[in-house]
């Protein structure tokens, strides 16, 4: 018995006896108990309903690759090198990392969690089995890193150009990677992060190189998740009205998003996402503190360049320019 066995019994979000799980895995019931506590122990709400067994809150759906394939237009699905669904990985960017030699463009790696899943700096990405989304592509290109510039900041317009395409807004772009719902943007809640995109360049400044795109979204977390999280965090089921898309359909629509908006980069450049960029900016006309390695200074937000870099206007009226390596974003 291992936990994705016994999370996709309980995913119809059905009350199973211990005695019922047992027998359709063929296991004791204390081979459940144990399976049900390393649920638990990565963030999987199991309830315990007396003599009615286990259920989870809600209903939850597992990725299926053959499902996510069905749900592509033909146009996605043939740009495809591979799709894969993993229950486990250490990162799925990580992962692409190690085929980088062999790998085909537009390979598509997807986990159920993950046990060393990073964001910017090295942070570590909260990774609960079943209830979010972790996504990486790896995408080539001809031309070198120069080319690339504002490819995060383009992966973040695609990702929520498909978040629209599924009916669900009120999330916004914090330079130069982040995922936020705006502070009172539903209900009056604190807002937080939503997602975080994560790229990894290899190749030669010149080209070609290779990009490996992750992308982690929240679809659903815990009152423990969200404390655990020691930030604000937002999810998808509250701007969706307490209701998370389904899960295939999303990682569907955000691998077409991704194969049209990638295409689009490669031929166009940041050019093409910038007007999408200033809709969805939440720095801009804000009162922003920054720090990197060398100093701090404060100003306000005034959009980004032409090659994705940020704007900032100091007291003086004068604008700074700032690339995403060199500093950290808070609101003053």
């Amino acid at each position: 018995m291992q936990p994705a066995q016994l999370l996709a019994l309980l995913a119809a979000g059905e009350a199973l006896s211990g005695e019922a799980l047992a027998v359709a895995a063929g296991v004791t019931r204390a081979a459940i108990w144990k399976q049900v506590e390393a649920l638990r122990r990565r963030g999987v709400p199991v309830e315990a309903r007396g003599a009615a067994g286990y259920c989870l809150p809600w209903p939850l759906q597992m990725l299926d690759a053959a499902r996510i394939r069905a749900l592509l237009p033909t146009s996605a699905a043939s740009a495809l090198t591979a799709l894969e669904v993993h229950w486990e990985l250490d990162s799925t960017s990580s992962e692409l990392q190690r085929r980088l030699a062999t790998a085909g463009d537009f390979s598509v790696v997807l986990a159920e969690t993950q046990h060393a899943g990073r964001g910017r700096r090295g942070r570590e990405w909260l990774s609960p089995p079943g209830m979010n989304i972790y996504l990486s592509c790896l995408k080539r290109f001809d031309a070198g890193f120069a080319a690339l510039t504002g490819l995060s900041l383009a992966v973040g317009v695609i990702a929520l150009r498909a978040l629209e395409k599924l009916g669900i807004d009120g999330a916004g772009l914090k330079w130069p990677n982040d995922l936020l719902v705006a502070p009172g943007k539903r209900n009056d809640g604190p807002g937080g992060k939503l997602g975080g995109i994560l790229i990894e360049l290899s190749g030669e400044y010149q080209g070609p190189c290779a990009a490996i795109i992750g992308i982690g979204l929240n679809l659903r977390l815990t009152p423990a998740l969200r404390e655990q999280a020691g930030q604000p965090v937002a999810d998808l089921a509250e701007l969706g009205g307490g209701m998370p898309p389904d899960r295939n359909l999303l990682v569907a629509t955000l691998i077409t998003a991704l194969v049209e908006g990638l295409r689009e980069f490669e031929r166009d450049g940041f050019a093409a996402f910038g007007t999408d960029y200033a809709r969805y900016d939440l720095l801009r006309d804000q009162p922003l503190q920054l720090s990197g390695a060398l100093e701090a200074f404060r100003g306000v937000g005034a959009g980004v360049d032409a090659r994705g870099a940020l704007q900032v206007r100091l007291d003086d009226g004068s604008i700074r320019r700032v690339d995403s390596a060199d500093v950290t974003v808070r609101r003053a």
